[in-house]
């Protein structure tokens, strides 16, 4: 079985006074929160299991979604007290998330990407040893990350300074990369990426298609105006905060 996490903990600085009573995951845009978005369209490309970790007024996100029956998924929860960062609440979802290789994903990021397209990577990732133990999907650098984060190399990620592309948030991984931390402390994943990558460790593909990682109120806007056709362009990417 083909298992998703949703990355839902975070407290959504950036978004308030939006977020002041509500997790930014349940912030709406065309109709339906943020974290609706992922969930069908990992339910489309046949991920029926997801867990969801959350902390920030995560009792509002088990009550809007429960067991996840509602989109045709099983949806399982990994309860944090505090945020715990990315590579922290994974490390601390590990039990929920079982040996093998998984699909994360943010639950602020919108997109068209078809995640059925992974099922094969995660495939290949679990049966061979030698395959990369990581996968991440790079976009185009929006005009206020110009930076960007990893270089791709022959579909393998490079920590060079040249030609470097923004990670999008949509990534496969081997969860024994996370097994000998330790659960229910805060860790960021950049060291842990940049480790990874200089080890050899992490392949990556280029999307160039509509995605945005929705981190402030006028992101919401512009993104809520595109999917309800008042605007007809689709929102670029947004930074991503590789330390998280």
């Amino acid at each position: 079985m083909t298992i998703a996490m949703i990355l839902a903990a975070g407290r959504g600085e950036r978004m308030r006074p939006l977020t002041d009573g509500m997790p930014k995951p349940l912030l709406r845009a065309g109709g339906r929160p943020l974290i609706v978005w992922q969930i069908e369209a990992l339910a489309r490309a046949g991920f029926a299991d997801i867990v969801i970790n959350v902390a920030h007024d995560g009792d509002q996100l088990l009550a809007a979604l429960g067991d996840g029956a509602a989109f045709s998924v099983r949806i399982r929860w990994s309860r944090e007290r505090e945020p715990l960062e990315t590579a922290g609440g994974i490390a601390t979802a590990l039990p929920l998330l079982g040996p093998g290789s998984v699909l994360i994903v943010s639950g602020d990021v919108w997109t068209r990407f078809d995640y059925a397209s992974l099922v094969a990577r995660i495939d290949a990732m679990a049966a061979d040893p030698a395959a990369a133990r990581a996968h991440l999907v790079m976009v185009p650098n929006p005009p206020y990350h110009p930076e960007g984060d990893f270089a791709l190399r022959q579909g393998r990620l490079a920590l060079a300074a040249e030609d470097r592309l923004t990670f999008g948030n949509i990534g496969v991984y081997d969860t024994a990369l996370f097994a000998g931390l330790p659960r229910g402390v805060r860790l960021k994943m950049l060291p842990l990426y940049r480790d990874w990558i200089d080890r050899g460790l992490v392949s990556g593909e280029y999307y160039g298609g509509p995605w945005a990682n929705v981190g402030t109120p006028d992101d919401l806007q512009a993104l809520d105006a595109m999917l309800t056709g008042s605007s007809g362009t689709a929102p670029g990417p947004a930074p991503v905060d590789a330390g998280t």
